[in-house]
């Protein structure tokens, strides 16, 4: 690989870390090639982003952008490289699910929204709920007592009519 290649690998990188909400970085030792490409189905239609790279040229792509400082400790042997823009927490579950699974690949380390974690977390991520889960169970909660309310007027007005009701009939008979 000549230098201008090694470039825009690097420069490459550093757009993705840059880009990305989340970066997670995962040791595929032992996985073939169909459970890999089965994995990054899974990712793709999550729409997440997995790349495998030179360990040096991450660690490169690393120093130029500024960020992520602790995953370069984590820069030995067969990583593979999960990025994500728009859900954080998709390849955690992604991640659980295969190793739970196969029992061969797992975290090294991830950053979620500028916070590290180390592969021991993995099962944290995963259990985490999504934004989307997040937003429907407040919603849920903030409609509750307005059902409650809803409810509430309604009993109140249907006791009114039985009453009205019942006082009709004494008068009738």
């Amino acid at each position: 690989m000549d230098r201008n290649e090694k470039s825009e690998i690097i420069s490459e990188i550093k757009e993705l870390l840059e880009s990305s909400s989340a970066v997670y970085l995962t040791d595929y030792h032992g996985i073939n090639v169909e459970d890999i490409s089965a994995l990054r189905n899974q990712f793709r239609n999550e729409g997440v982003r997995y790349k495998v790279y030179k360990n040096t040229l991450v660690k490169r792509a690393l120093q130029e952008s500024g960020k992520y400082d602790k995953i370069a400790d984590h820069l030995t042997g067969m990583i593979g490289f999960a990025f994500t823009t728009s859900n954080p927490l998709a390849p955690a579950k992604i991640i659980n699910k295969y190793y739970g699974d196969k029992e061969k690949l797992s975290l090294r380390a991830c950053y979620v929204e500028g916070e590290y974690f180390d592969g021991s977390q993995l099962k944290l991520l995963a259990t985490l709920p999504t934004k989307n889960e997040l937003i429907a169970s407040i919603m849920g909660s903030l409609n509750s007592p307005v059902s409650g309310i809803v409810g509430a007027i309604n009993a109140v007005m249907r006791d009114l009519v039985s009453v009205v009701e019942q006082i009709s009939k004494k008068q009738a008979a």
